[in-house]
């Protein structure tokens, strides 16, 4: 069966990538051309912190089994905060838990280092709807003005979806450039005066994946991303910041972990559809 799909694929590629650009491509990728700022940034000492969360869970006998870890850690490998929680429950809203988290690692990092990255979207903080937390996370990041969210990926449609874009911007960006640069800044107002979003995708290093940064407010222009590139490109290693891809490292919970905790709490897995399947 799987082969008859991947053969279809082959056979439809063209038909399947056509749709995939639409009638406008040409002319969008002309206008990702005008909005890319080609800048080649230079090493900047700078003390960066990585701030990233992670849960999982699994299911015995109708009762969730969860675990969450949040970790702030510095690009040369010392951990400044280690977050982690865990219990038996049923509905569990781990991603919220996990976002509280990161804005508490967050609030005990920021008067130690000079930046700190959020992994992940300021858009999906807001976009959880806790008041509480929103408050938390416009206190903290206007503290210091030093806190900004990093993404590796985004399916964000809003520099183009005037010309009728179908696939994310970072898209397009990816088909007109491979060096290092910046797009111009889009501010975003949609959550409110005191949630404004300012956003740009950059590359730090030529062929390197392009990513996106997000600040709140909206006063930054172009010597102000370059100024951020400046200090981002000393610590990162194949155009992503070494303190994210650290934080990622330490926080993550496997399944083998959690397995490890259902054993330590004397259970097992429980026999469902899968098991009967395989």
């Amino acid at each position: 069966m799987l082969n008859t799909v991947f053969k279809d694929a082959i056979i439809n590629r063209e038909k399947m990538l056509s749709i995939l650009k639409g009638p406008k491509f040409e002319q969008i990728l002309q206008k990702a051309r005008e909005r890319w700022v080609e800048f080649s940034p230079e090493k900047e000492e700078t003390v960066t912190a990585g701030i990233d969360s992670s849960f999982n869970n699994t299911k015995y006998q109708g009762i969730e089994i969860w675990a969450t870890t949040a970790v702030s850690i510095k690009s040369d490998g010392e951990i400044l905060v280690d977050m982690h929680d865990s219990g038996l429950g049923s509905d569990m809203e781990l991603s919220k838990i996990a976002s509280k988290m990161e804005i508490e690692a967050c609030e005990k990092t920021i008067d130690y280092v000079d930046l700190v990255l959020m992994d992940g979207s300021l858009h999906s903080q807001f976009m959880t709807r806790q008041s509480s937390l929103d408050s938390r996370v416009v206190k903290t990041m206007r503290k210091r003005n030093n806190v900004v969210f990093i993404a590796k990926t985004s399916n964000t449609r809003k520099q183009f979806e005037n010309f009728g874009s179908l696939a994310g911007d970072i898209f397009y960006y990816n088909h007109v450039t491979t060096s290092p640069g910046f797009s111009k800044v889009l501010v975003e107002k949609k959550y409110g005066s005191d949630k404004i979003i300012s956003s740009t995708f950059v590359r730090l290093s030529d062929s390197t994946p392009i990513i996106k940064l997000e600040f709140l407010g909206e006063r930054y222009g172009e010597s102000e991303i370059k100024a951020l590139m400046n200090k981002l490109y000393k610590t990162s290693v194949g155009g992503y910041p070494y303190a994210l891809k650290l934080a990622h490292n330490n926080c993550k919970i496997s399944d083998k972990e959690i397995a490890k905790m259902i054993s330590l709490l004397g259970l097992s897995n429980e026999i469902g559809s899968r098991e009967v399947l395989s």
